[in-house]
């Protein structure tokens, strides 16, 4: 249903099965799939591209022009995957000419109120960012990643896959898979072990990626000897190598 009152630009394509409250805003180059919910006063705007079974609160912005003051107004994306929430007064930009142009959303993600995605993030799968948990532009955030509230990262970071952010912290360097962190300026404090048990991680795996921490952050080794020290459980353990290949390909450093 598309209330009366709301405003659909002649080169907007909605899905089947779309709904728009009353007051919102959809753009022209605004692609929305099939079954998504757009409650009042929502703005969207393009070019953007929108996933099916996604339901957007109101007062929420969604591919509007970043705030990097080097933009200037090309015609950049989003893009969004599927079954995405996103609540009150969150904000979702678009990409930038200096990087790839395009900001993308995965799928199954949860933007609690007032959360903020900037210019030319990377956001994967299930991911949760809870109430002002925010990301500078060009942040690359894995699957299974939880944004504890207050939290910010610095733009260029990478979040691994299945991190947690604990809430007020402040992240200026890559946080490798799996690895909990508080604190500002953001610090190591254990394994997201709870989240792997609830992801179906088996016991012997979480005590591997212990181990991994404990070589990364415990012990007086350098990088290249931690990776070193782990290759027994790298060759059995997927999570392990996961670590390691995260590690190895961070350009700003992880978070000591």
């Amino acid at each position: 249903m598309i209330h009366s009152t709301a405003i659909i630009e002649p080169g907007a394509k909605l899905g089947n099965n779309v709904s728009v409250g009353p007051y919102s805003y959809i753009g022209n180059d605004v692609v929305i799939g099939d079954n998504c919910i757009i409650e009042s006063h929502v703005v969207v705007k393009g070019p953007s591209i929108i996933g099916a079974g996604n339901h957007i609160f109101q007062f929420a912005s969604v591919g509007e022009a970043c705030q990097d003051k080097k933009y200037n107004n090309e015609p950049t994306t989003l893009i969004m995957g599927d079954n995405n929430v996103i609540r009150e007064c969150a904000t979702i930009h678009r990409g930038t000419i200096q990087d790839q142009g395009v900001t993308k959303i995965g799928s199954n993600n949860l933007f609690m109120a007032y959360t903020h995605v900037a210019h030319d993030a990377v956001i994967g799968d299930n991911v949760i960012f809870a109430n002002n948990a925010s990301v500078a532009g060009h942040v690359h955030v894995g699957d299974w990643v939880i944004l504890g509230g207050n939290s910010g990262v610095h733009q260029f970071c990478k979040i691994g896959s299945h991190a947690f952010i604990g809430m007020y912290s402040g992240v200026n360097k890559d946080v490798p898979p799996f690895v909990t962190t508080i604190g500002m300026p953001a610090g190591p404090a254990a394994i997201n072990k709870e989240g792997m048990k609830r992801r179906g991680f088996e016991s012997d795996e979480i005590m591997a990626v212990r181990r991994a921490y404990k070589a990364f952050y415990r012990k007086s080794l350098g990088a290249e000897e931690a990776i070193e020290s782990l290759s027994e459980d790298a060759a059995k353990y997927p999570a392990v190598q996961l670590m390691i290949d995260f590690v190895k390909g961070s350009e700003r450093g992880i978070v000591r």
